[in-house]
């Protein structure tokens, strides 16, 4: 497998970024995955890194180096990351617990997997086409959805959804796939503070004239520009499948030459106490990048 990928965080005009996202993989599989912690509960910023981890701490230890059921996986995985938030509250005596929403994207063979919770998106742009998009979990999207059958009284806030991760009740997740891939594929994960200020079909534009070096930054700043200084955090990933050698100089990846064991991740392995303000942009994942390449060289290097 081989594909390119570039991710950018921005604060907006909040206090602290509750959003994080980050990918990990394996010689025959990449998991790709954002959360946007919740604003009006606690320790939103843990929600988000939490979920994350408890997806690549899943990831890492049933990819070998295939899932066997990738549709099954992405839902108990999630499932797996509310119980977490749940943990973590009971364990710390929270009067509530800390949620997130969360999108994830499974890459295999030639076939993408995703499943998601709340209003974090995924588009999958193929040309200059939208070919599929989430719907979000809100009573805004359920509202859109239902207009043409039944009559509607007033339109709900965009933010008020009905589930998510850490939620007294079980969440809903919706997965999506096998959908085949073709070269030069691009999915986009994101938060909602770059899709509430950009259209689909902007995001579609911008996605499909530009290399994802650019296009991911460039829709980051419109999102930003749009919204102002009230802007939410703003975050966003982008992966093309089996990018070109031209296209995926900046952030490319390819998994044929990994061992059967190896496993390598930019999600962060715990969260330190300066996480919630940290600005992530390229250059920190390509420091990630590095660390595991060079990881990946001297385990190659111990079996020779």
């Amino acid at each position: 497998m081989k594909f390119s990928v570039y991710q950018v965080s921005r604060k907006g005009g909040r206090q602290k970024n509750e959003d994080r996202m980050g990918y990990c993989y394996t010689r025959d599989a990449g998991l790709f995955a954002l959360a946007d912690g919740m604003g009006g509960h606690p320790e939103g910023e843990v929600a988000s890194q939490l979920s994350l981890q408890t997806l690549a701490a899943s990831f890492q230890r049933e990819a070998k180096p295939r899932l066997a059921e990738p549709l099954r996986f992405l839902n108990e995985a999630i499932i797996a990351s509310h119980h977490q938030l749940l943990r973590y509250a009971t364990e710390r005596a929270l009067i509530d617990t800390p949620r997130t929403t969360l999108v994830a994207c499974l890459l295999q063979g030639n076939a993408a997997y995703w499943a998601h919770c709340g209003d974090s998106r995924l588009y999958l742009v193929r040309g200059d086409k939208l070919v599929a998009r989430t719907r979000d979990h809100s009573y805004t999207e359920l509202q859109d959805t239902l207009a043409h059958v039944v009559p509607l009284g007033d339109r709900f806030n965009r933010n008020v959804l009905f589930t998510c991760l850490g939620s007294p009740g079980k969440p809903v997740v919706d997965t999506a796939g096998p959908l085949l891939m073709q070269p030069g594929d691009r999915v986009l994960l994101c938060s909602d503070g770059l899709w509430g200020s950009l259209s689909d079909a902007d995001i579609t534009q911008v996605l499909a004239t530009s290399p994802i070096s650019d296009a991911v930054p460039e829709l980051v700043e419109r999102a930003l520009r749009v919204a102002g200084e009230k802007s939410d955090n703003v975050t966003a990933l982008a992966v093309e499948f089996e990018a070109s050698e031209i296209n995926d100089a900046v952030s490319g990846v390819s998994t044929s030459s990994l061992g059967e064991e190896v496993f390598a991740s930019t999600i962060q392995a715990s969260i330190g106490p300066d996480a919630a303000s940290e600005e992530l942009d390229d250059a920190e994942i390509e420091r990630s990048i590095r660390e595991i390449n060079e990881a990946i060289q001297r385990s190659s290097s111990k079996r020779r």
